[in-house]
């Protein structure tokens, strides 16, 4: 494969891009409508939270600590825990000033009110019940896909079943695909009753981390620069420069990917719908940093009104309708990153079911929306509701 001397100024350009794939003056926060998730329970008491992050050096704990820095939650004092090589070490936490990292250790981070996981599912596995265990232990907040399928365990998407959280003292984040699809499914859902769900997805590099965000930028200076004519790689099955892989995760037996079975999964225990009904996903990594996009079609049990659609989506919160086709305006990632709200355009009739059909475009950011967002909404709900408690509270 071979490019132009035009290479030098393409790299040149890509050098003033972030590794997150936008510009450092790129906003992060972009809220179009108030939502419920987020207020304040203002009581007699000022809830000061002690916060921790494990995995804070991650892409997605490094959200988390943006997230924080932006939410209405009381963070009195934010923690960072992490392995032997980090621990001892500083690391800047925006308004919450300097902090030295610490290493982990259960008891420590049992002393917090709350502890956001943005780890491996095998260390959730190995520590988050021991961190939340007994009315003195914290409020465990996991990323990984440990515990999203228990029965016991409350898999949350604030907008939709904050109230299935209730006292519980572990919480399971969604998967990142699974929760930008929700936010424009579940007004849908309310409104015409879904029956079927069909979901092909546009995956982002940031969807297997900082690692994958690297790869990508590594292999394509590789071959841009004439280096290699395909990248190398690692994190992927396949080089993912000018490539699109049609697989994220382990094959099942089924011929599905987890990846696939994932947004089934989740899809029907957060909307509390029944375990037969009909979610299916095809899941393709793209060369893209970081914002993961969908194609939904759906069949509804009652007739589609586009017009009514289009209200339900812009008055959703979490969500923003960019569906302006004159104007060449829809949801594309390079918009959605960095943003809160998950884009949401190309709403159309469908072809196939025709007056019972819809079919939509989707764009939000995988790091945000679809991981650290959504894990601070989480807190915000539970201390919106009351069911979020402060160690030590303070007269207010």
């Amino acid at each position: 494969m071979k490019f132009s001397s035009s290479v030098a100024f393409l790299l040149a350009v890509s050098s003033t891009t972030s590794v997150f794939g936008f510009s450092p003056s790129s906003s992060s926060s972009f809220v179009a409508k108030p939502s419920s998730v987020g207020r304040r329970n203002n009581n007699l008491l000022s809830m000061n939270y002690s916060v921790g992050i494990v995995g804070a050096t991650g892409a997605v704990g490094k959200e988390i600590v943006g997230c924080l820095n932006k939410s209405s939650l009381d963070v009195s004092k934010l923690r960072i825990f992490g392995s032997k090589r980090s621990a001892g070490t500083s690391k800047d936490v925006g308004k919450f000033g300097s902090v030295e990292v610490e290493l982990f250790d259960e008891d420590k981070a049992r002393e917090c009110d709350v502890i956001f996981l943005a780890v491996s599912g095998d260390f959730s596995l190995a520590h988050a019940k021991n961190i939340a265990a007994g009315d003195d232990g914290a409020v465990v907040i996991d990323n990984s896909s440990a515990f999203r399928y228990d029965e016991d365990v409350p898999l949350c998407v604030p907008e939709i079943n904050a109230g299935d959280i209730k006292s519980s003292k572990l919480i399971a984040n969604p998967n990142c695909t699974t929760a930008i699809g929700l936010m424009a499914l579940y007004p849908l859902h309310k409104l015409f009753k879904l029956t079927k769900v069909i979901m092909s997805t546009y995956q982002a590099a940031s969807g297997a981390g900082q690692e994958g965000m690297d790869e990508l930028e590594a292999g394509t200076r590789q071959v841009l620069s004439g280096e290699r004519e395909v990248a190398d790689h690692k994190v992927f099955a396949h080089a993912l420069p000018f490539n699109v892989i049609p697989h994220i995760d382990k094959f099942m037996e089924n011929g599905y990917t987890k990846e696939e079975m994932k947004v089934t999964w989740e899809t029907r225990k957060i909307c509390n719908l029944a375990d037969d009904f009909p979610v299916s996903c095809t899941a393709v990594r793209i060369p893209t940093y970081r914002a993961h996009s969908e194609v939904i079609v759906v069949e509804t049990e009652l007739p589609i009104d586009i017009d009514a659609a289009r209200k339900a989506l812009e008055e959703a919160p979490g969500v923003k309708l960019v569906d302006d086709l004159e104007n060449e305006k829809y949801p594309m990632p390079l918009t959605a990153t960095g943003q809160y709200d998950v884009e949401v355009g190309r709403l159309r009739r469908s072809e196939v079911f025709g007056d019972n059909g819809l079919e939509l475009f989707v764009s939000g950011d995988q790091l945000l929306r679809g991981a650290a967002l959504n894990a601070v909404l989480i807190a915000e709900a539970m201390d919106k509701a009351g069911s979020l408690k402060a160690k030590k509270a303070t007269t207010a």
